[in-house]
C-alpha cells in the first residue's frame, strides 16, 4: 500500500473514531441527564446533581474541543502561505526583557542573538533588575554580545511595561520578542519576516516553544510533553481559525501594530494573550509557523511550575471576562469561530472547578450517600466507559504521531491534575479581577520542596485515601455496585493526586 493510500485510510479511521466519540459523548450525556431529571431528589441533592451535570458538560466540551482540533491538524496540517524572498531587509528590534535573570542563561540566549544571521538587526536587552550585581552583569554581557541596554527608573507594567517603554523609542519596522532563556537558531528572523513583508495586515507571526532540559527534572519533562500538546495541535487549530494568541516569546509583531493597540497590555499578567485579543478586534491578523526554531528553558521543580501555572491560570480567566463583554458589545467584530477559540482559551484554567467538584462528588456518596441516588450502575458503564476508553485512546494516539511516546504523555497528564488546586485559586482571583504580580519563571534546577507548600494538593490526596478506606469497608458488608464505581474513581483520583511525591524529586 502507497503513503497516499495509507494516509487517506488512517484519515478514514480516524474520522470514524472522532464520529463514534461523538456519539458515545451525546448519548451518555443525555442518559446522565434523564437520570439527573427523572430522581427524586430533595433540594440539596438536585443541587448537587444539576452542578454535577455542569461540570461534566465543561470538561465534555473541552475535551471534544481539543479532538475536533486533532481531526482538523489531520485533514490538513497547518501550511503557511508561499512568500518569496524580501528584496530588502527591513529593520528589526530583538527585545530580551530580563530580570535577575542567571549569568549563563542569560549569555545563552545573547549568543543565539549575536549570530542571528538577519543582517538587518539591532539587539535590546531590557534590563529591569534592582540589584547592581544583576544589572552590572547585564551591562557587560550586552557590550560582549553588541546589544543594547534599555532600562528604567520608574518599574510598572512589569514584562509588558518595559517592553512598551522601550518600543516607545524604537523605530524599526518590527519587534521580535525573547524571553531570557530563549535560544533561536540562525535563521529564525530569516524564515519570519518574509511573511510579514507579504502581507500588511499581519500583526504577528507566532513559533512554538519547546523545552530543552527535559533531562533536568521530572516537572520540566512533564511540562515538555504539556507544551507539546499546545502547540502541536491546538496553536494549529487556532492558526486555521484565524485565531492564533501571541505567546509571549518566540514572536515577531509589526510595531505599527502594536502602537495601534496602545503597545502591550499591562493590566494583566498574561499581555500576550490580553494583546492578541485587542489586535484581532483592531483588524490585524496573525499566523502560526509549527516549526522549532528555538528552544527555551522550562520550569524544573513544583515551585517554578506551580508560580508559572497560577500566571497563566489568572490572567486567562481575567482576558475571559474582558472578551464576554466584547462579544456583548460587538459581537461581529470577530468571526465565530475566533469567538469559540477565544472562549475554549480564557475558560480553559476554570477546569480546575469541575474537575474538583468531580472529585469530591464521589467522596460525598462513600462517606454520607449523597446523592443517594443518581444513575444505573449498568448503564452508566456502558454509557461512559467506552467514551472514556475512546477519548483516551485517541489522545494517546495523537501524542504517538508526534513522536511522544505514552509515558511522556500521562505525566504530562499527571502534572495537569496535580495543578488543580492551583487552577482553583488563580481562577478564582482572575474572575475577581484582583490583579496578581508578575514573576519570571525560576532557572535554578530541580529540588524537592517542603511539603507545607503543597498542603492542598496533600489535603486531596488525604481525603481521597480515607474515602477510599471507608469504601473497602462498607464493600466487605456491602456488595454494591454503585460502591464499587465510586471506590474506582476513588482510587483513581487517589493515584493521580500520588504523583505530587514524584514530582517532587530532585532528579528523573
Amino acid at each position: 500500500m502507497g503513503f497516499r493510500e495509507r494516509f487517506h485510510q488512517e484519515r478514514q479511521s480516524y474520522t470514524a473514531f472522532l464520529v463514534l466519540l461523538f456519539v458515545f459523548l451525546v448519548v451518555y450525556f443525555l442518559v446522565r441527564s434523564v437520570f439527573v431529571v427523572s430522581a427524586r431528589y430533595d433540594i440539596l441533592e438536585k443541587t448537587l446533581a444539576v452542578v454535577f451535570l455542569l461540570c461534566e458538560a465543561f470538561v465534555l466540551v473541552q475535551a471534544l474541543g481539543y479532538f475536533i482540533t486533532v481531526y482538523r491538524c489531520r485533514q490538513k496540517r497547518c501550511v503557511l502561505p508561499a512568500v518569496q524572498a524580501v528584496p530588502h531587509i527591513p529593520s528589526v528590534a530583538i527585545l530580551v526583557p530580563a530580570r535577575h535573570e542567571p549569568t549563563g542563561v542569560l549569555e545563552d540566549t545573547l549568543v543565539c542573538l549575536y549570530n542571528l544571521q538577519y543582517p538587518n538587526k539591532h539587539i535590546y536587552l531590557l534590563d529591569d533588575s534592582s540589584i547592581p550585581k544583576f544589572k552590572e552583569e547585564a551591562a557587560r554581557l550586552a557590550r560582549k554580545y553588541e546589544a543594547k541596554v534599555f532600562s528604567r527608573d520608574v518599574r510598572r507594567g512589569a514584562k509588558a511595561g518595559i517592553i512598551n517603554d522601550c518600543v516607545a523609542t524604537l523605530d524599526e519596522k518590527y519587534i521580535a520578542i525573547f524571553d531570557a532563556d530563549q535560544n533561536p537558531i540562525a535563521s529564525f528572523l530569516d524564515k519570519l519576516v518574509p511573511f510579514l513583508e507579504a502581507d500588511d495586515r499581519l500583526g504577528f507571526i507566532q513559533t512554538p516553544q519547546f523545552y530543552s532540559n527535559t533531562a533536568s527534572s521530572r516537572v520540566a519533562l512533564a511540562a515538555n510533553v504539556q507544551q507539546a500538546v499546545f502547540y502541536e495541535y491546538i496553536c494549529e487549530g487556532k492558526g486555521s481559525n484565524e485565531a492564533m494568541v501571541c505567546c509571549g516569546t518566540n514572536v515577531v509583531l509589526r510595531r505599527q501594530a502594536l502602537l495601534e493597540v496602545g503597545g502591550l497590555d499591562e493590566a494583566t499578567v498574561t499581555e500576550d494573550f490580553a494583546t492578541s485579543v485587542k489586535l484581532h478586534l483592531r483588524g490585524w491578523r496573525s499566523l502560526y509557523s509549527n516549526h522549532v526554531y528555538v528552544f527555551g528553558q522550562g520550569p524544573e521543580d513544583l515551585v517554578a511550575y506551580l508560580k508559572q501555572q497560577h500566571r497563566w491560570a489568572m490572567g486567562n480567566v481575567a482576558v475571559l471576562r474582558r472578551i464576554i463583554v466584547e462579544f456583548f458589545r460587538n459581537p461581529f467584530r470577530l468571526s465565530l469561530a475566533q469567538w469559540f477559540e477565544y472562549f475554549v482559551t480564557g475558560s480553559y484554567y476554570l477546569i480546575g472547578w469541575a474537575y474538583i467538584f468531580l472529585i469530591f462528588c464521589p467522596v460525598l456518596y462513600i462517606f454520607f450517600g449523597i446523592p443517594s441516588f443518581f444513575m444505573n450502575s449498568v448503564v452508566y458503564s456502558l454509557s461512559f466507559v467506552p467514551y472514556l476508553i475512546l477519548s483516551l485512546a485517541i489522545f494517546y494516539y495523537s501524542m504517538y504521531e508526534r513522536a511522544y511516546d505514552m509515558r511522556q504523555a500521562i505525566l504530562g497528564q499527571l502534572l495537569v491534575f496535580v495543578t488543580l488546586p492551583v487552577y482553583l485559586r488563580a481562577s478564582l482571583f482572575g474572575l475577581l479581577g484582583v490583579k496578581g504580580r508578575f514573576e519570571v519563571t525560576a532557572k535554578n534546577g530541580g529540588r524537592r520542596i517542603p511539603y507545607v507548600y503543597l498542603w492542598p494538593q496533600l489535603f486531596f490526596w488525604g481525603v481521597n485515601l480515607a474515602a477510599l478506606t471507608w469504601a473497602l469497608n462498607k464493600l466487605v458488608y456491602a456488595r454494591s455496585a454503585a460502591i464499587l464505581l465510586n471506590a474506582a474513581w476513588i482510587a483513581y483520583h487517589f493515584l493521580l493526586f500520588s504523583s505530587i511525591f514524584y514530582f517532587n524529586e530532585e532528579k528523573v
